[in-house]
């Protein structure tokens, strides 16, 4: 991702990062750790899609996780 660019997508993605890779992908990388809980239950911090759409699901797959583990 050597090209990568951040979009600016305030209050979508709340806590992530959000970039376009090079390649036209999409990422979000989460901005701070998930609890130990969340990781081994399988929340990733760090999530591709093709479109936006797919990131920002993608996204909210993994805050389930963690909601699921932590509360």
């Amino acid at each position: 991702m050597e090209n990568a660019r951040a979009i600016p997508v305030q209050g979508t993605t709340p806590g992530w990062r959000l970039i376009i890779s090079d390649a036209g992908r999409f990422w979000a990388l989460r901005q701070r750790p998930f609890p130990v809980d969340a990781l081994r239950a399988g929340a990733d911090p760090a999530v591709d899609a093709d479109t936006f759409s797919e990131v920002q699901a993608a996204v909210e797959r993994q805050e389930e996780i963690a909601r699921r583990v932590t509360s």
